[in-house]
């Protein structure tokens, strides 16, 4: 079984549940001097490496994560929760940074607010991935550089030597994104630059469309909140128009495979000609008749209820990277990642509503049902 590195951020998620009743805006929820009646907290493992890596896990795939907590009580957490899937030896435990934590707001009807500390994920760097596991790994997956401060210093100079040690030990690589605080140092910082310098280096690359159109093109960015006038971005996006020229900027910049994830409407795909992707690693065994040179929108399945989008896409990257080491052809890839995501909103954490490949296939082939709106 061809093995994953999953590395890179990860945190504890403490989500307070909601009553199950939409909202069409935060307001008619979260007012000040206002009690409100929540249910019990959901606790569990957040982040890339716990979200993509342990989804991947649970879906068949042989993944080790790699990130780094504190050695405090929300650390012990994070352990203990790993080691329920044997996924704890990859930790790197500082006895001087803090455990990262995210209080995710996840108001039905609303998209997620999250409160965010990066702790230790701020010094995670390339010194910290031992070479011996890149030389066993067919593919080295890294997520949310945005939200580690080593990551985007520098002009990227650390998530460069990263994915460059990564493609110097003949692993695949890929690399998600995470959406910032314009105000903070990371959406201040050149992403533009650090993309250009870090893609050619990347395979796959799945970033969000809001998290891409963010760094790449901010006046575009800023234009799609004036539209969209509180509503989620993505319920207003035109693929051709607002999309594209997105995933044109990153196949110029080098992108071999690109997914971009649209949100609830789905997923834009693009992958590069032939001798483009024959520089992806021979681990992977990629089937370059078949993936190369491929173009188009991949519509999300109709969940059978929402209860949070935590995870949605880390988990939708994690069945198209496992499909794809497991040697699906790129439809059915896809369609397993838009399934996984539908799977995944059933539940509050990434993982309770995961299903096995077999079984998506089953519905998907029985006719499951696409979304068609937008």
């Amino acid at each position: 079984m061809k093995k994953v590195i999953a590395a890179g951020h990860i945190c504890l998620d403490i989500t307070p549940m909601f009553p199950e009743r939409k909202a069409d805006s935060l307001s008619e929820v979260l007012t000040p001097g206002r009690l409100i009646q929540m249910g019990e907290a959901d606790v569990h493992t957040g982040g890339s490496v716990a979200n993509t890596g342990l989804a991947m896990k649970v879906l068949g795939a042989d993944a080790a994560l790699m990130g780094k907590i504190g050695n405090d009580a929300f650390g012990s957490m994070v352990l203990n929760i790993l080691k329920k899937y044997s996924a704890e030896e990859g930790m790197i435990i500082s006895g001087k940074e803090s455990t990262s934590y995210s209080v995710v707001l996840a108001v039905p009807g609303i998209d997620r607010i999250f409160l965010h500390n990066p702790g230790a994920n701020d010094t995670f760097c390339a010194s910290d991935i031992p070479e011996g596991t890149l030389a066993e790994a067919a593919l080295f997956h890294f997520g949310y550089p945005p939200l580690m401060k080593s990551m985007y210093e520098n002009e990227g100079e650390e998530l460069l030597k990263i994915m460059k040690k990564a493609k110097k030990a003949g692993t695949a690589t890929s690399l998600d994104l995470a959406s910032v605080d314009p105000c903070s140092d990371a959406g201040r910082a050149d992403w533009r630059s650090i993309l250009k310098r870090v893609i050619p280096y990347v395979d796959f690359f799945v970033p969000s469309v809001e998290e891409l159109c963010f760094m790449l093109d901010r006046e575009r960015f800023e234009k799609w909140q004036e539209r969209a006038a509180g509503r989620d971005i993505t319920e207003i996006l035109d693929i051709e128009k607002d999309v594209k020229p997105l995933a044109e900027m990153c196949m110029e910049m080098g992108a071999r495979v690109l997914l971009i994830k649209c949100g609830a409407p789905g997923m834009y795909y693009r992958t590069a000609g032939r001798e483009a992707l024959s520089g992806v690693s021979g681990r992977v065994e990629l089937d370059l008749d078949g993936w190369a040179g491929q173009e188009g929108f991949e519509r999300s399945y109709v969940p059978e209820k929402v209860l949070s989008g935590t995870g949605a896409g880390d988990t939708s990257i994690a069945a198209f990277l496992t499909a794809m080491l497991k040697g699906y052809p790129l439809r059915r890839a896809l369609q397993l990642s838009a399934a996984t995501g539908a799977s995944c909103v059933v539940a509050y954490d990434a993982l309770s509503g995961l299903k096995p490949f077999d079984e998506l296939e089953r519905k998907i082939d029985a006719g499951w049902q696409k979304n068609i709106s937008n």
